[in-house]
């Protein structure tokens, strides 16, 4: 006689929340079916079923770390900047916030990231990422070249923190955030929301 099937509606979430704790364990050389399957206590056949290739697991995993903590984070900060301080000060703010402590996090959060480099499938929701927040600095900045310098300034910086492992040098990184924002055309003062 067959076993009832069992009713679990939140088995995908628990998959892709297991597929993030394997990559930021083991990085995405340790992501298969099989690893994630035993981490989330599920049959293999439940991730497979869910995600066919792992490419389309690591898409989700990619997604859900852009969206609940990367952009989630940026959001937030956002809202919560001062007007009144130059725009330079703020990002020094969010970068430091974003880097302090573990940075465990952050690592994964640029390993998924980074994974656009050799999973052609990631690469939509990696560059979706970057246009999100282009969007979101580019609510500050006086123009769209300034916001995607920016970007790709913050994740110069962090990436460079990561890789060395160095404290993170507020002084330095306010220099160079400065010369950016300050460029001719550039208020260098944070817009108002």
């Amino acid at each position: 006689m067959a076993r009832p099937r069992r009713h679990d509606p939140d088995r995908r979430q628990r998959i892709v929340d297991a597929a993030v704790r394997v990559v930021e364990r083991g990085g995405i050389a340790g992501l298969s079916h099989r690893s994630v399957a035993a981490e989330a206590d599920v049959p293999l056949g439940s991730t497979t079923y869910h995600f066919t290739t792992l490419d389309d697991l690591l898409a989700a995993a990619l997604t859900q770390v852009i969206d609940e903590q990367w952009l989630e984070q940026l959001e937030r900060w956002e809202r919560g900047i001062d007007p009144a301080l130059p725009l330079a000060d703020e990002i020094v703010r969010f970068i430091e916030e974003h880097m302090a402590g573990d940075r465990t996090r952050v690592g994964l959060e640029y390993e998924l990231y980074l994974a656009a480099l050799r999973y052609e499938a990631v690469r939509p929701i990696a560059a979706d990422c970057l246009d999100r927040t282009a969007a979101v600095l580019r609510r500050r900045t006086a123009d769209e070249a300034t916001a995607r310098t920016l970007v790709a300034l913050i994740d110069g910086l962090m990436l460079q923190l990561l890789l060395t492992g160095r404290p993170f040098d507020p002084a330095s990184a306010r220099q160079v955030i400065s010369q950016v924002i300050d460029a001719p055309g550039s208020p260098g003062r944070v817009r108002s929301g």
